[in-house]
């Protein structure tokens, strides 16, 4: 056998044994599988977990669900720094060289300023308990299309919406479980 020969079949090898080991790696990783057969690494679900700044209610969730969508939301989205008004506890803000406190009394219930627009609160409504007062299905078309929903035809202007169109389903069904257990707040007095 030629080297040439020789090195395609040994690529051929490593290709097979990586497609094998990535096929067995997130049902090892995954914590187990969610309500819909899904597994979710655990590592993240466990990260988003251990980051989440509030008490979580799991009450008809599923804890991978939601550990999943804290992590998105805590530690790839920063909703953070948009939806909660002020971001950080007093003493706490990071861009200061403080520890970081998240400010958990009004986590997620919007009242950022952003000249002429104003965050929206993302916690469950104190009503529906659905976040932001939407359905899931409403959530998923806000993030895909950035249609204000409180506005018809109007674009949200802040919200990164183009960005987070790209999330899979599977990604923002994890954040609308993450926002659907986390305490409704409400916005600072002003």
């Amino acid at each position: 056998m030629s080297k040439k020969s020789m090195a395609v079949v040994l690529a051929t090898a490593v290709a097979v044994m990586l497609t094998a080991f990535a096929l067995v790696i997130p049902a090892q990783d995954g914590g187990g599988k969610n309500e819909d057969g899904l597994a979710f690494p655990n590592h993240l679900v466990k990260r988003g977990l251990a980051i989440a700044p509030v008490a979580l209610n799991y009450q008809v969730k599923d804890r991978a669900w939601v550990g999943y969508g804290s992590y998105l939301v805590n530690a790839v989205g920063g909703c953070n720094d948009c939806h909660t008004m002020p971001s950080y506890a007093p003493g706490g803000n990071p861009f200061l060289g403080q520890p970081e406190q998240i400010n958990t009394t009004n986590y997620l219930a919007g009242g950022q300023q952003f000249g002429p627009f104003v965050s929206r609160n993302i916690t469950p409504n104190a009503t529906s308990g659905l976040p932001a007062d939407l359905t899931l299905d409403e959530f998923v078309g806000v993030m895909r299309t950035g249609l204000d929903p409180d506005n018809p035809g109007q674009l949200l202007q802040v919200m990164p919406w183009p960005t987070y169109s790209k999330l899979t389903d599977k990604d923002l069904k994890a954040i609308y479980a993450y926002l659907s257990a986390i305490p409704h707040a409400d916005p600072p007095s002003v």
